[in-house]
């Protein structure tokens, strides 16, 4: 299954390119706000991923973001066709394919692939996590002055009153610099990899963050909650490299 996720995720990957080599003709509508988009190449990589599980695990269930629920048994398949949707709008690299693979609602085998930069990331639960087929891990980082992190505004384009905002303003003077990328699962890879400390985000949906959630776990770091459990994911999500998870879950959780 492993081998047969990186071969699907990586032509997935191959095919938002050529949508992207011609972007000016790609057509983009809107979902249920002006800032939600969605575009003919997140439809055809998710067409695409979808027949390819189903040809070859055909009692399996998906769970993917354009086309929804796909009844099967108790393997799953959780997919995010491109996550950036806007960052590929606008010609950006920071997008990604994702996938995730679970079993009782637990992650057992995840990939993101960042095409432009042809960076697969992959992890099998209790096996650890790679990039391109070499092992990493989170950053060794103790002090959030030395900490680069990431975070988003998924929470803005839905009009929430509840947004991240007031969160910047709070943690961003006490780290070394703040990153905005535009998708939850790179952001997830980058703590993943070390090239960033901790990353955190609000109102994310599951197909964003299952397949990145392991990955992080898997190279040494923690994905939890603000207030540090599970019960509010993915409507929050912090990660980090477990060194700093204490400090930032204090600062995104106290009083104003």
């Amino acid at each position: 299954m492993k081998s047969f996720l990186q071969q699907i995720v990586t032509r997935a990957g191959e095919i938002s390119l050529e949508y992207r080599a011609r972007l000016g003709e790609v057509k983009v509508s809107q979902k249920d706000t002006v800032a939600d988009l969605v575009t003919e190449a997140d439809v055809a990589v998710e067409t695409y991923l979808v027949e390819e599980i189903k040809t070859a695990y055909p009692d399996h269930a998906i769970c993917a973001e354009e086309s929804g629920t796909h009844a099967g048994g108790e393997t799953r398949w959780v997919i995010d066709p491109i996550d950036g949707t806007t960052s590929f709008v606008h010609g950006h690299p920071f997008y990604s394919i994702s996938v995730a693979v679970q079993q009782h609602n637990d992650t057992i085998l995840a990939a993101v692939y960042a095409p432009v930069f042809n960076e697969l990331f992959m992890a099998e639960k209790g096996n650890g996590a790679t990039l391109n087929g070499e092992p990493i891990c989170v950053s060794k980082s103790t002090a959030l002055s030395d900490c680069l992190c990431t975070t988003g505004f998924a929470c803005l384009r839905a009009n929430l009153q509840r947004n991240n905002l007031p969160l910047i303003e709070r943690i961003a003077p006490r780290l070394r610099g703040l990153r905005i990328l535009g998708s939850a699962a790179v952001d997830l890879c980058y703590v993943a990899c070390g090239r960033t400390d901790g990353g955190w985000e609000l109102n994310l949906n599951i197909y964003d963050i299952a397949a990145g959630m392991l990955i992080v776990t898997e190279a040494g770091g923690m994905v939890t909650d603000f207030a540090g459990g599970t019960g509010s994911l993915p409507q929050e999500i912090l990660a980090t490299n477990g060194k700093i998870h204490t400090e930032m879950s204090s600062l995104l959780t106290r009083d104003p």
